[in-house]
């Protein structure tokens, strides 16, 4: 909980990131990379205040308002009673979280999902947020109140027939949040550290939330986002939903959000305006690592936030195509930029297999990766595979006596390391040995999973907190592919590009993924304009040379990108031109499912 009557937003989070505005003037697409990219939609759809949602729930007298885990209730509460009782109002609230369980009969619950307490990794949970409850005895709507409110995470599982408002809340908000104390896990009295905290929301609550979510959505008559907590926006759920299904058939750039590491880099801080300079790096962006992302829409200034999510529960078909029913609500493809620019090396890693991670974590499809190097400085190296005179034994011995005595191994004795250039694509199928080294801007191209990492060697170093980072040996030796080693390893995890079609300025360039990845790679290279089908499939493109693109969709939608920005074509798009509007050459990075 919220500690009562501090209601300042600055210690409600800890992170150097600012808070997105409630607010967003109109910016010029394409000029820079944009760190807030909106949807607009007609003026009037979108709401500012908690006056403005009282006035709405005054109308209904009666109302649910449920939301995802994060929200901070006392202070959506407090801030709805002031404005209701302003209006002379006599208001009956029902907090749910007077019928959550005990504490310790949900810790009973989850228990089975969280893996060991020094593990990073649980299992997906498989129980129900009404698990949580016992709405058994929560009254019915006070006949002698004026309005009636029943509030809370879950709250449209207590049985009320009422309209429904439900809070969501960006998941990067929520983890900085947790940092701070000001939230904590559903259910739970519990303070525990935020690593441990994270596991929680990843394998239990946002599992949860985001099934009663996609249950509920139809029946939402009021979307609000709550990352603001003294202040709200909101719009009626059928004009979000007309929204989503806006941008199923055109095109979708998600809210991208950064965060420092170890190993981070200046690369993201340099060249991406709006970000706090203060930072001490910048290791990732989550440029389209979708279960974390969100989506902004704009109406006259006021923007609102909802999860990615919304747009696969109601427009999977639409934005997958053909592959729709292969993977339903969840979309497979992820984007980030790994940033060790004047930083340090990534952790020497491998992922699992999919039997792996399906077995032992409840993930349906596993972390197979690709390198793109956007940029990178000259001599910068990626490792990649094993030496051809690789054993097994010796390599796991020398690194559990690397981490039990803290001595520094000479890893390339193990690990075969790659000078890396611009535009080249490296390839990471689950088991392969792998790092990024300092001075590179990863593209990271990958299936979306996204937390499986299995560090085998992290230099000696520690966390940004002063903490040891955790190592997985054992995990990774059930992993690793040995065979990848020596020359099998610039002949099947280098990718080697090829020219399958060109045009008098253009040309449509394969750089292949390996033969276990579900997703392959093209690079459109242009001097003016390409006409492009998506054949029912969907797009996830990239400008990554060049300084900006317009694409125009068959519906008539137009936008401008920027270098470095990522969008998504849906595979209802139909098809859609790309037109350079730079002053050199345009490459544009094209993903798309086999």
């Amino acid at each position: 909980m919220y500690p009562e009557g501090n209601n300042d937003i600055n210690t409600m989070r800890k992170t150097t990131q600012y808070l997105m505005p409630a607010t967003l003037p109109d910016v010029k697409d394409g000029e820079e990379y944009n760190i807030y990219p909106v949807t607009k939609l007609a003026s009037g759809k979108i709401f500012n205040g908690y006056d403005s949602l009282a006035k709405w729930i005054i109308a209904q007298t009666t109302v649910v308002i449920d939301g995802f885990s994060g929200v901070i209730w006392d202070v959506t509460k407090d801030a709805l009673q002031a404005a209701l009782e302003t209006a002379g109002l006599n208001v009956n609230f029902i907090d749910t979280a007077d019928y959550y369980k005990s504490s310790a009969e949900i810790e009973k619950l989850v228990e089975p999902f969280l893996g060991t307490p020094t593990s990073v990794w649980g299992t997906k949970c498989t129980l129900q947020l009404a698990d949580f409850f016992d709405f058994t005895s929560v009254p019915s709507p006070d006949k002698n109140a004026d309005i009636n409110i029943i509030i809370g995470t879950g709250a449209a599982l207590a049985g009320w027939d009422a309209p429904i408002v439900y809070i969501d809340m960006p998941k990067n908000e929520i983890q900085f949040r947790m940092r701070a104390g000001s939230v904590g896990n559903l259910g739970t009295d519990a303070h525990i550290e935020p690593a441990q905290m994270y596991k929680r929301l990843y394998f239990v609550d946002w599992v949860l939330c985001n099934a009663h979510k996609k249950a509920i959505l139809n029946k939402i008559a009021v979307i609000a986002d709550g990352q603001w907590a003294t202040d709200i926006n909101w719009i009626l759920g059928a004009d979000l939903l007309a929204g989503l299904d806006q941008i199923s058939r055109s095109v979708i750039r998600v809210r991208p959000w950064f965060e420092p590491g170890a190993w981070g880099g200046q690369w993201i801080k340099k060249h991406v305006p709006g970000l706090n300079k203060d930072a001490v790096n910048y290791a990732w962006s989550f440029e389209l690592i979708v279960p974390e992302n969100g989506l902004i829409f704009k109406s006259d200034d006021n923007v609102l936030e909802v999860s990615f999510d919304m747009v696969m529960f109601a427009n999977n078909q639409q934005v997958l195509g053909a592959h729709a029913t292969t993977f339903g609500d969840e979309f497979p493809i992820r984007f980030d930029f790994l940033d060790t620019f004047d930083g340090g090396n990534l952790s020497i890693q491998c992922h699992p297999h999919l039997k792996y991670i399906q077995d032992n974590f409840g993930e349906t499809i596993t972390q197979d990766e690709t390198y793109y190097i956007l940029d990178c400085k000259p001599d910068a190296q990626v490792y990649l595979g094993f030496q051809e005179n690789i054993e097994p034994e010796s390599f796991k011995t020398a690194l559990i006596s690397s981490q039990q005595e803290n001595k520094a191994l000479i890893i390339t004795d193990y690990v075969q390391s790659h000078t890396a250039k611009k535009h080249d694509l490296f390839l990471i199928p689950s088991g392969t040995i792998h790092s990024a080294g300092a001075d590179n801007l990863v593209l990271e191209i990958s299936a979306t999973p996204y937390i499986f990492t299995f560090k085998m060697y992290d230099w000696l170093r520690l966390d940004l907190d002063g903490k040891p980072r955790p190592i997985n040996i054992d995990h990774a030796f059930k992993n690793l592919v040995f065979d990848r080693k020596g020359q099998t390893v610039q002949d099947e995890l280098i990718s080697k590009p090829s020219v399958i079609e060109e045009g008098a300025d253009w040309k449509l360039i394969h750089i292949p993924t390996h033969r276990e990845h579900f997703y392959d790679v093209h690079r459109i290279d242009f001097e003016d304009k390409v006409a492009i089908d998506t054949n029912n499939l969907c797009h996830v493109m990239m400008l990554v040379e060049g300084e900006s693109v317009l694409l125009e969709t068959a519906d008539g939608t137009r936008h401008v990108f920027a270098y470095a920005e990522t969008f998504v074509v849906p595979a209802a798009a139909g098809s859609y031109t790309l037109t350079n509007v730079g002053q050199h050459t345009a490459r544009v990075i094209k993903a798309f499912l086999k």
